[in-house]
């Protein structure tokens, strides 16, 4: 088992110093300072650390009667403990349940209000090696450890009661009538096929029973419960086609209710509620936006009527349950900022009065007893100038008590704005981009601009919420301009399909559209650099290679810099894409590497390596399996070659991000020196 540290002195001192006695008799909080348009004057420079330290508090969420709230907090960029408060005694400080000397709890669900599982990893990876998340569980009293699954690679067998690393945790029951109240639902990857069959695992003894269901259909990947934790719906794979398979309360068998291409999905499921409905999102209109609806089981389609469809944007988000046994009392989504919408008229003056009180901030709301007189309320708080705060509600006092700050150091005073604007990229396609606009600037004044390309591709980058990198160049008097390029996702299924085979073609030019759109509006000055990480990197490296008039530098970290070895891998290179994708989705979504040779070659910085010429500021993870330190010393070599060295720098004991402050700090730093050489010193 992990090595636990123990829950005295420097641990508890942490729980002391993160969260505020909740007493009953807590004053009323004053509200935290609105996000503004208004452009002050910056003070002190804020130190780079300040950005890029660990949250102070990763994850809250509330007992299933709301009688406790369990954290996960990191004090002083140390490892991340499991806290629990019980809000029935007021005087008590919050009690460590989980802290250990060289791992992080790094994930949590509550069982029932007296047991909770949590799982382990590293925010800052050590020299540590061999250990996977495990599964443990523990009362709230803290006294009562159960190594569930086994988390030491090197002594998984030499423990015995404990499941080994082939058994993954499936879903948590929501306690009720009939649903033993300690267990919760495992899967299990045996023979090449993941999570086989769930199972029952009871979380008190460690012990396994079988599932009473219907034999799996074969190739079953993925699962959806219900709230009482019977499977209802399963995805089954067979090479490079996918099925749906629904499994009605009381049935014998399972009834196949879609077929489709890995790539062709008809709709996607969601969630199966507590009164039987099959929630799921499908596409509809020009722009193929995802709504969100339920799954008619006459007709085998998602229903005509759409619950939710916010124009512009898919839906993204998730449902918040009724009591159990009834349907969804509302719902968070992610449009062009956080809202919430509610079923429930309680819930709906409860928000009006949160977002009054709360002004210009997303206030995202988690309740138990939603709406009743005796409800309880853990309210996330954030905006685009402020990482957020925990507070809570308990309809019973009428009264706010402060949990937590969300990332201490931060001071939304001196934070930029964000701004979302939709523009039309050269061939008349809508482009979304996300604008952090520095404070400082005089009015009409153009600001130098650091074009930051998200990383994936196949996601959503921008949001209206601090985000690190954007605030920290913004600090520092750069424009951020981040466009949600054609291959993302977010605003329709018709966007992210036009990225299909576009790296380094039209992709690069919504990037460059955005800068020279910027530039036309009189935001962003002449003086332009483009940065980013993994497909980010990739955009920044083609961006020199394809208008090397609009940047003068870039910043490339993590970067894929040889389509080849990304889309069919060596046999000499280790990395981590699977040969199913490579099979049967990159070569649809990139290229084939054969019949795509050609235009893989044009796009390809190592291939056109000889074209950067601009100063190129170039990063990699030492133990990098998404993208291997194989692409930048190619590059890298290709560069030197070509007579243009990049200034180089690999990071040990890093992977695909840098996990270590020191490193993001460092990072940073040297971000801060080349940006300030390439687009502020005069001479350049």
């Amino acid at each position: 088992m992990a090595e636990r540290a123990n829950a005295t002195g420097r641990a508890i001192e942490l729980a002391l110093a993160l969260i505020c006695p909740l007493a009953a008799g807590a004053t009323d909080l004053a509200p935290p300072a609105a996000s503004t348009g208004a452009a002050a004057k910056p003070a002190a420079v804020v130190p780079d650390e300040n950005f890029f330290r660990h949250p102070s508090v990763l994850r809250a969420e509330l007992s299933p009667t709301g009688r406790h709230v369990a954290i996960t907090a990191v004090r002083d960029d140390s490892r991340a403990s499991l806290l629990v408060v019980d809000l029935q005694q007021t005087a008590e400080p919050a009690r460590v349940l989980a802290s250990y000397k060289k791992l992080d709890v790094v994930d949590f669900h509550w069982v029932n209000d007296e047991r909770l599982l949590y799982s382990l990893g590293q925010l800052e990876p050590g020299k540590i090696r061999g250990h996977a998340p495990g599964l443990f569980s523990v009362d709230v009293g803290g006294k009562q450890h159960v190594e569930l699954i086994c988390s030491e690679v090197k002594s998984c067998r030499q423990q015995p009661g404990t499941l080994d690393l082939s058994h993954h945790l499936l879903f948590v029951p929501v306690p009720q009538a009939g649903v033993k109240p300690n267990e919760v639902v495992l899967g299990q990857a045996r023979g090449g096929q993941y999570h086989v069959a769930p199972m029952w695992l009871d979380t008190r003894s460690g012990i396994v029973r079988r599932m009473d269901m219907p034999a799996a259909p074969d190739g079953a990947a993925a699962w959806w419960f219900d709230p009482r934790g019977e499977p209802r719906l399963a995805m089954s794979v067979d090479e490079g086609r996918a099925s749906y398979h629904w499994l009605a309360p009381g049935a014998t068998s399972w009834r196949r209710i879609a077929e489709f291409d890995v790539l062709q999905e008809p709709f996607r499921p969601v969630a199966v509620a507590g009164d039987g409905r099959l929630y799921v999102t499908h596409q509809r209109g020009e722009a193929r936006e995802a709504v969100l609806t339920t799954f008619d089981f006459d007709t085998l389609a998602p229903a005509t009527r759409p619950i939710v469809q916010v124009p512009g944007f898919d839906f993204e988000g998730m449902l918040v349950p009724g009591e159990p046994g009834a349907g969804i009392v509302g719902l968070h989504l992610d449009a062009d900022a956080g809202v919430s919408v509610w079923f429930d008229e309680a819930m709906k003056r409860f928000q009006e009065a949160v977002d009054k009180r709360l002004p210009g901030r997303v206030n995202l709301i988690q309740c138990r007893r939603c709406g009743q007189a005796d409800m309880v309320a853990l309210v996330q708080s954030y905006a685009d100038r402020d990482p957020g705060r925990l507070l809570l509600y308990r309809a019973a006092t009428q009264r706010w008590e402060n949990v937590a700050v969300v990332l201490d150091g931060i001071d939304p005073r001196k934070m930029a704005g964000v701004d979302f604007q939709r523009i039309k990229a050269r061939d008349g396609r809508d482009l979304p981009v996300w604008l952090t606009l520095p404070q400082g600037v005089p009015a009409g004044q153009a600001a130098p601009a650091v074009v930051l390309v998200h990383g994936g591709p196949w996601m959503r980058g921008g949001s209206w919420r601090w985000a690190p990198m954007e605030q920290f160049l913004a600090s520092r008097g750069y424009l951020v301009i981040a466009p949600d390029f054609r291959g993302s996702t977010g605003y329709g299924e018709a966007h992210w399909r036009a990225g299909f085979k576009q790296w380094g073609q039209a992709m690069q030019d919504d990037v460059a559209d955005a800068l020279l759109w910027a530039r036309k509006q009189g935001l962003a000055s002449d003086r332009a650099c483009i940065a980013g990480a993994s497909y980010g990197g990739y955009a920044t490296l083609m961006g020199l290679v394809r208008h090397p008039d609009l940047y003068r530098c870039g910043v490339a970290w993590v970067a894929v810099a040889d389509p080849f070895l990304f889309l069919e891998g060596s046999s000499w290179v280790l990395d981590d894409i699977g040969r199913w994708g490579r099979r049967h989705m990159l070569p649809e979504m990139v290229g084939d590497v054969d019949k795509d040779a050609a235009m893989l070659t044009a796009v390809s910085p190592v291939a056109q390596a000889e074209r950067i010429r601009a100063p190129l500021l170039l990063a990699y993870g030492e133990d990098d399996l998404r993208v291997p330190l194989t692409h930048g010393t190619r590059l890298r070599e290709a560069l030197i070659k070509a007579g243009h060295p990049p200034e180089w720098i690999v990071y040990p004991n890093e992977g695909h991000g840098w996990q270590h402050l020191s490193t993001r700090v460092d990072f940073a730093q040297r971000v801060e020196a080349f940006l300030q050489r390439h687009l502020r010193d005069p001479a350049q």
